[in-house]
């Protein structure tokens, strides 16, 4: 059985039976799944669980009450209950939900849209968008222009076969078929004309210019002024969305530039932009954008900075906040294309590993900005701690470290400690109880240390560890112990009296966090160690 996810959601039998029946949020979970992708209800399996309870029998007319108590509470949606009985010889129905072919909604008036393992609400300004992102027919299978199978461009279609039977993420039953029985497989044709997806992959020229929003590359090169000083522009049609890739990493020289640094007697080469860094933005710019809405993509390099713009927001359901989670694909055939390429991981994992890479090389995570029309990403240049590259690499060797754990390690070798709010935010993961499964393994192991508790639990790395592997980072007080932090403010006080909170966070050390101040000044006003005179701001400390 599937673990629970954009696709499949386990329901207890309890939902659709007795007195406690919540058709409510069944019918809410049915809608988001029409507005989405499709998916099924496991009726009768709870959260958690792969398999129902041995004993567990579905009453026999439950299939129909199902169908005609979700047509009545919901518009657009059509369900399909089979009754199945599992291994362990107990029941469960199997809801399966597909795609509406227009707007779904509860007979309220409420729309619902599946995002990674949640129905979320579609309200206001969202709905116009989820109306005029699903169409009857998705704009990759449209065949507007009306254009031939006979008019494909022979030298791409014969690239793409090639890098298609090349790859190992196509199975063998696949590479067996023959040019046309791929170009149908993949949805690039239908019946005698090229789909949209097909013009622009192995279309001629002349129709793919004719689409009017096949992508346009603009590459713009700024000096320290703010001054142009170089411009590339792709804008004839005369490549597919893979060969654009392509040419753009080729033809654009700054891209490869290096840092050298120091590496005991060696020397070591650090892209200024990596590559898979720069392709996985480039993959993402394509594939994910609207094609119903023209606007080219720009790449604006600065001496400091890259910046990728991208006509049209995220896709519904994705926002700047949970892009590292949530996997919404626009463009459903064509992902599923440059997945069989190797050109982007399928499941979402895109911006996960852009995350790994610039950790990994002591660099910021990227800043993702959505307005109305657009989409901006940008990539810092500057490593902030180059010790943080060779430090990672030693790491990951001797554990074998997992993607998460890798981004996680990286951001406390940049920051030195950080509590577990601030990894929930810069990690996107919404409460600091996810946090645990970030760094689980890493605190068993002992890389990782901890101090505190709840929302306020610190974690740092390990010193044993930093000197095993000979990590060269500077000395700060971010770590100090909390009995010396009590002391340096107790010391503090003594020399300024009647100083306030801000005066002593600033003396101490302002790399601590002004929240740890505030709670140690709490505890030794607690302990009677200090007093204070006045309120709020004006408050002032003295010794006893």
């Amino acid at each position: 059985m599937s673990e629970e996810g954009q696709l499949l959601d386990n329901k207890s039998l309890k939902t659709v039976t007795g007195k406690s029946a919540d058709w409510d949020e069944l019918v809410k979970d049915c809608v988001a799944f029409a507005n989405a992708s499709g998916g099924r209800l496991m009726i009768g399996i709870e959260d958690g669980e792969s398999d129902p309870p041995a004993s567990q029998k579905i009453p026999a007319g439950l299939p129909d009450t199902l169908r005609r108590r979700i047509a009545e509470l919901s518009v657009n949606v059509t369900v399909l209950p089979v009754v199945v009985t599992a291994d362990n010889g107990g029941q469960y129905i199997n809801l399966s939900v597909p795609r509406s072919l227009s707007v779904a909604s509860t007979t309220g008036g409420r729309y619902y849209l599946r995002v990674a393992d949640q129905s979320k609400p579609v309200t206001g300004d969202d709905v116009l968008r989820l109306a005029t992102e699903r169409t009857s027919l998705p704009w990759e299978t449209q065949t507007s222009l009306q254009v031939a199978r006979a008019d494909v461009d022979a030298v791409l279609l014969s690239r793409l076969v090639a890098d298609l039977k090349s790859s190992d993420r196509v199975k063998t039953s696949i590479k067996e078929k023959n040019d046309a029985e791929l170009l149908d497989h993949y949805l690039l044709a239908q019946g005698q004309y090229l789909t949209n997806l097909g013009v622009l992959c192995v279309g001629q020229q002349r129709h793919r210019s004719l689409l009017g929003t096949a992508p346009v590359i603009q590459f713009i090169k700024y000096d320290d002024h703010g001054r142009k000083v170089n411009k590339l522009v792709w804008d004839d049609y005369s490549l597919s969305p893979m060969q654009l890739i392509e040419e753009v990493w080729q033809k654009v020289p700054d891209f490869r530039e290096r840092y050298e640094l120091p590496d005991g007697l060696f020397r070591q080469h650090v892209p200024a932009y990596d590559e898979v860094v720069v392709r996985e933005l480039l993959v993402n710019a394509i594939v994910h954008r609207p094609y119903t809405q023209r606007g080219d993509i720009f790449l604006s390099l600065y001496t400091d900075r890259l910046e990728i713009v991208n006509p049209g927001p995220l896709p519904l359901g994705v926002t700047p906040r949970n892009i590292l989670h949530t996997t919404v694909r626009r463009n459903e055939h064509m992902a599923r294309l440059f997945h069989d390429l190797k050109l982007m991981e399928r499941e979402g994992s895109g911006f996960d590993r852009i995350y790994e890479v610039l950790l990994s090389q002591g660099r910021p995570v990227p800043e993702l900005i959505e307005s109305f029309d657009r989409v901006q990403v940008i990539v810092r240049r500057r490593i902030l701690k180059p010790e943080v590259i060779d430090f990672i690499t030693q790491a990951d060797e001797h554990y074998q470290l997992s993607q998460r754990e890798r981004i996680v390690l990286g951001l406390l070798a940049q920051h030195e400690t950080m509590t577990a709010r601030e990894l929930a935010e810069i990690l996107e993961l919404g409460s600091t109880d996810n946090v645990q499964s970030w760094l689980k393994r890493l605190v068993d192991w002992g890389v990782v240390q901890t101090r505190d508790r709840t929302k306020a639990t610190r974690y740092f790395i390990a010193a044993k560890l930093l000197q095993e592997l000979d990590f060269t980072g500077g000395t700060t007080l971010k770590r100090i112990e909390p009995h010396r932090l009590l002391a340096l403010i107790e010391e503090d006080v003594g020399r300024y009296p009647g100083t306030r909170i801000g005066q002593i966070h600033q003396r101490i050390g302002q790399e601590i966090p002004r929240s740890r101040v505030k709670r140690g000044v709490a505890q030794l006003l607690e302990e009677q160690r200090l007093v204070s005179e006045g309120v709020r701001s004006g408050t002032r400390y003295y010794l006893p």
